[in-house]
């Protein structure tokens, strides 16, 4: 009679998380940064079809990287969460907060109780009245979450995009120039250029009426480029 094959837990968590960091560090790059008037997404995505960021409710957005099946399950489940509780409710009370607790849950089950942990990170991100009242939660494949300050890089190689972009943002910065920060941060890690036409741009604009969240196209992003400094 054999013997019946033994993998301790340990190693099983190991090996899940193993996996999941591969899955992720093979997607291209997202980041996250403040400006003056909100917050800028920036990701590398050639695709016009299939996007990475995302507008979840008024002021809320979502980012991510992995696999975009499993990140586009999350985004759809957050916006039917936040319809159904501002609808039953009041719009007010969607918060960014109530969103990363509710994909913390949701990551963190399907990674100890499935055999395949989703490859996903992600960031939900709520604009405030003024930049103290931002909030950036970034969210990894096991439900662990962190509450970041003004900058975010998941990723490809988001250690070293994050450390350049930690070194070189500056609280305040008027958006042309921090569009030009994260298009230098992307091409920090090697000797490539990046055109408008691959990346894909979104702001949580505080200065809009109710909805916040607003992409911009490649001639727009194109200007923020140019603009001088």
């Amino acid at each position: 009679m054999s013997m019946p094959f033994y993998v301790s837990p340990e190693q099983v968590m190991k090996d899940r998380a193993d996996y999941a960091r591969k899955g992720i560090a093979r997607g291209r790059s997202v980041l996250v940064l403040s400006y003056a008037d909100g917050i800028l997404f920036v990701a590398e995505n050639p695709s016009s079809a299939l996007h990475k960021v995302s507008e979840i409710y008024d002021r809320i957005a979502f980012a991510a990287v992995g696999k975009y099946n499993e990140f586009e399950t999350l985004r759809t489940a957050g916006v039917r969460h936040a319809d159904l509780k501002g609808y039953s409710y009041d719009r007010g009370d969607v918060t960014g907060r109530a969103l990363a607790n509710l994909y913390a849950q949701h990551l963190g089950t399907i990674f100890t109780e499935n055999q395949k942990p989703y490859e996903v990170e992600i960031v939900v991100a709520e604009v405030g009245e003024s930049p103290d009242d931002d909030q950036i939660y970034r969210l990894t494949y096991d439900g662990s979450v962190a509450d970041e300050r003004d900058v975010v890089a998941m990723g490809g190689e988001a250690e070293p995009l994050s450390t350049y972009l930690k070194e070189h943002h500056k609280p305040g910065l008027p958006l042309a120039q921090a569009m030009q920060l994260a298009l230098k941060t992307l091409t920090s890690t090697g000797d490539r250029a990046l055109t408008p036409e691959q990346l894909e741009v979104a702001v949580l604009d505080r200065t809009r009426p109710r909805r916040k969240f607003k992409r911009l196209a490649d001639p727009q992003v194109a200007t923020l480029l140019a603009a001088k400094k």
